[in-house]
C-alpha cells in the first residue's frame, strides 16, 4: 500500500510544508539522507502551546507530537518534489518537550509522533529516537521534533 493511501486511510492530508521561521532552511539533502529542521506543534487550529506538567497532560502532548510528525512528512514530501513515495524510511527523530522541571514523561509525549509514523509507514516508520525536556520552546509551543530520513 502506498504512503499516500495509508495517510488517506488515517484521515491525514499533508499540509503545505511550513516555511522556516528564521535564518535556516527547512531541510538539507545529502545523498539519500534528508535532514529536516525542527517542526513545531502546529495544526489546522493553530499552534499547540503550553507546558507539559502544567497546562498540558501527556495525551495532549502526544497529539502535539503527532502534529509535528505530520509537518515532518510535509517537509519530506516537499524535499522529494511532491512525491512522498520517495520516502524509504524514518532514520531518527529528536523530540523536544516544553515541560516543567519535574515532568518525566517526555518519551510518552514523543510516542505521539513515533506511533503515528509507524501507523502511517509500517516498518519504514520505525526509527531511533531521543526525547528530551526543554524549559521553553519557540512561540511557547508544546513540542518540537526534528528528523532524519532516507529517501530515493
Amino acid at each position: 500500500m502506498s504512503i499516500a493511501s495509508r495517510l488517506a486511510d488515517l484521515g491525514v492530508s499533508l499540509p503545505d510544508a511550513p516555511a522556516p521561521a528564521a535564518n535556516y532552511v527547512p531541510f538539507v539533502k545529502v545523498g539519500s539522507t534528508l535532514y529536516v529542521s525542527g517542526q513545531i506543534s502546529n495544526g489546522p487550529d493553530g499552534l499547540v502551546t503550553g507546558k507539559l506538567g502544567a497546562e498540558l497532560d501527556v495525551p495532549a502532548g502526544a497529539e502535539a507530537a503527532k502534529l509535528c510528525a505530520i509537518s515532518l512528512l510535509a517537509q519530506v514530501k516537499a524535499a522529494c518534489d511532491g512525491d512522498i513515495e520517495r520516502l524509504v524510511r524514518v532514520v531518527k527523530l529528536t523530540g523536544f518537550v516544553n515541560s516543567t522541571a519535574d515532568f518525566t514523561d517526555q518519551p510518552k509525549v514523543i510516542n505521539g509522533a513515533s506511533d503515528f509514523l509507524v501507523e502511517a509507514l509500517g516498518d519504514a516508520g520505525r526509527h531511533a529516537r531521543s526525547a528530551v525536556s526543554a524549559g521553553s520552546l519557540p512561540l511557547g509551543v508544546a513540542v518540537e521534533i526534528e528528523g532524519i530520513f532516507e529517501i530515493r
